[in-house]
């Protein structure tokens, strides 16, 4: 544990100052307020979110520090915290909650209206250094820096669960193969899942998803022509699955799983999609054999509010981070080895190197990109 840390008056950051317009800058070090930790920053997930922020697809405020999957080393303390020590490893959660709105009040924390988010409209994570609030820190001590840019995407995982709240001995259905997907996939394993099947696109993230362990039967899709899979899936599954996730944010295949649930069985759109796509369900079918459909959520960058700061065509309706509530959870799930997430993080780049994280991302040459810092 490094309790030596010589705190510079100065650091290199990824500065958003309009969409598409970013550059590698140099800002003072922030000083913690006294409620506050500074960390030193070790590694920061790059995911899709960061590139619907560049192009506008997700709301923010700019000018912004991006980067919301941090974790690092403990270097400073704010004056009134306590239970923390230098040097110690932490991850953050980075939402910030308002506390009073309508939602913040009934406990529906996730969509508080007033919701900030570390990366998104505070800033973030692609810095060399950065804060937050001593209450958002959690520790940990085992996993690599590297693994640790999944501790987001494990916590998402977790509240898919959460929502899905399955019967122990059911049997599920994973459409899709993400980090997240994979995460969703072992929980799923783990908390009463008799049968778990993986269904995706043949490739690296399928390999993956069977090296990891995350079914107990796999589907590889033909991306060009899957219809010969799906009805091969059907046929061995006639009474279908009492858990249906569809994880890759396409309504094609979110129809697709109005055909595989089994009567009363639920489905959950976990994947992110396009605000402008509808889904053909019948109202017969959801009646007559009682499925439950369930929301999920997982983009956390529309607003709720008119705020000349904001910028981004998605200005009307804010969703808040799905992992705010379990992010020690996923700590406890990562250190174990229950949920295994090495090799998902699968290209690395230095700070300075942002842009090409983006465009590796951009064309699906990755599962999962991470800055790596000294």
């Amino acid at each position: 544990m490094d309790t030596h840390h010589s705190v510079p008056r100065e650091m290199k950051a990824i500065k958003y100052w309009a969409l598409r317009d970013f550059s590698l800058t140099t800002l003072p070090v922030p000083e913690p307020k006294a409620n506050e930790i500074l960390i030193k920053v070790r590694s920061c997930g790059v995911c899709g979110t960061d590139l619907h922020i560049h192009e506008g697809d997700f709301a923010s405020r700019m000018p912004v520090v991006t980067g919301h999957e941090t974790s690092g080393i403990v270097v400073q303390l704010g004056s009134a915290v306590t239970g923390f020590k230098l040097g110690e490893k932490v991850t953050a959660d980075n939402s910030e909650l308002c506390g009073p709105c309508h939602y913040c009040r009934r406990g529906q924390l996730l969509h508080c209206e007033n919701f900030l988010g570390h990366g998104v409209h505070l800033d973030g994570g692609f810095a060399e250094y950065a804060v937050f609030p001593a209450e958002k820190l959690f520790k940990f001590s085992k996993l690599s820096w590297i693994d640790a840019s999944l501790f987001e995407a494990t916590s998402c995982a977790i509240h898919g669960l959460d929502q899905l709240q399955p019967q122990v001995g059911f049997k599920a259905l994973l459409i899709g193969s993400g980090p997240t997907g994979l995460c969703l996939a072992q929980l799923l394993r783990q908390n009463g899942g008799q049968h778990v099947t993986v269904a995706s696109n043949k490739g690296k993230k399928m390999n993956l998803a069977k090296k990891l362990g995350c079914g107990d039967e796999y589907i590889e899709l033909d991306r060009s022509n899957p219809e010969p899979q799906w009805e091969e899936l059907g046929k061995k599954h006639p009474y279908g699955f009492d858990c249906v996730i569809e994880a890759t944010g396409s309504y094609v295949v979110a129809e697709k799983a109005m055909q595989l649930v089994a009567k009363g069985g639920k489905i959950m759109y976990y994947g992110v999609y396009n605000k402008d796509a509808l889904v053909n369900v019948s109202p017969s079918k959801i009646f007559g054999d009682e499925i439950t459909i369930l929301g999920y959520v997982q983009d956390p960058y529309m607003v709720t509010r008119k705020d000349t700061f904001y910028v981004g065509r998605q200005t009307n309706n804010v969703r808040s981070f799905s992992q705010m509530y379990c992010l020690q959870k996923s700590v406890d799930y990562l250190e174990s080895g229950k949920v295994k997430v090495q090799g998902i993080v699968d290209k690395t780049f230095r700070l300075e190197e942002f842009g090409d994280a983006l465009d590796a991302i951009r064309k699906k040459q990755c599962i999962k990109a991470t800055i790596i810092m000294d």
